[in-house]
């Protein structure tokens, strides 16, 4: 019976490919301790969104996902391409590449994890090492290291590696660049941008201003509902830099501080900073220079392209 239904819900996927939504959610709810954290949410994902899921914390954000991954039971419907996530777990597994917010506390080493993510979901060792080493994380150096005794941004770019060494078609990411240093947060948004013509996105993050030049939409949500849903421009670089130079009126030690995890440089006694920032996170970055506002004197920044292509 279950492999007769499998094969209806393949033929309807098929027929309707061009026109179904890939990711559906219809009327679920959610409730813990008999208070509701979805509440008759209905979102349609097209392929191709890349969608910001936004909202403070308790909004609902990880449970939404929760029941897209099929880890929880909800009343209403949800489909991953016509396939019910708690029915067809591996088969939807398979399709996903995800990033959690917080890292399971795992105590085997990252060799033996990385062999049973792979595994899992039929990923590549050697690909998950090439992404692991672009974001600087050495496998090799760390291979027989508990996974729970890694630092937060070991922890998060090895998780970042095993979603994205692998073929997938959507990318479901919770608070995925939380951990990471500016650097490894370029290197990220270039990856990313590697497979945007092929993977839908789903990025969740407390913050619009983490995510917003990543996406193409924007869900929030308040309370266990959708109170806004809404396309944004699409037209941020996701592998674009930005050269930046900073001009303080006087020499700050803790603004110089501030710069240095930017990867600034220093010149003319403290006084002139120069940089590279992603594309994507330019709001970030404006963000943290106001905070030394009093501080500036001049601030300029000029799209430098794609890193390692010409300037626009």
């Amino acid at each position: 019976m279950d492999q007769a239904i499998e094969r209806t819900e393949m033929g309807t996927r098929a027929a309707d490919a061009g026109d179904t939504p890939l990711l559906r959610l219809d009327d679920v709810c959610k409730t813990f301790r008999r208070t509701p954290v979805l509440d008759g949410v209905t979102l349609d994902i097209a392929r191709g969104d890349r969608i910001a899921l936004v909202g403070s914390n308790g909004a609902g954000k990880t449970s939404l996902i929760r029941c897209l991954l099929g880890e929880y039971t909800c009343e209403g419907t949800v489909t991953v391409d016509g396939l019910a996530p708690r029915r067809h777990r591996r088969r939807v597994l398979e399709r996903i590449g995800f990033v959690p917010q917080l890292p399971p506390p795992l105590g085997m080493p990252v060799a033996e994890l990385v062999r049973f993510a792979t595994g899992v979901s039929g990923g590549d060792g050697a690909r998950v090492a090439e992404v692991a080493s672009r974001l600087g994380l050495d496998l090799a150096a760390v291979r027989r290291q508990s996974f729970v005794k890694l630092s937060g941004g070991q922890k998060q770019k090895l998780l970042i590696a095993i979603a994205l060494g692998r073929d997938c078609d959507i990318l479901v990411m919770d608070e995925p660049a939380a951990n990471l240093d500016p650097q490894a947060r370029h290197i990220f948004f270039a990856l990313l941008a590697e497979v945007q013509d092929r993977a839908t996105m789903l990025i969740s993050s407390h913050r619009l201003d983490e995510v917003a030049l990543l996406v193409n939409r924007v869900v929030e949500l308040d309370r266990g509902q959708v109170v806004l849903d809404d396309h944004v421009e699409d037209a941020v670089e996701l592998a674009g830099t930005l050269r930046c130079r900073v001009r303080a009126v006087r020499a700050d030690d803790a603004f110089a501080r501030a710069l240095g995890q930017w990867g600034f440089t220093g010149s003319g006694a403290g006084l002139i900073w120069d940089g590279v920032v992603a594309g994507p996170d330019r709001l970030r970055f404006l963000a943290m220079l106001s905070r030394y506002a009093g501080l500036l004197a001049g601030l300029s920044l000029e799209d430098d392209g794609p890193k390692g292509g010409p300037a626009r």
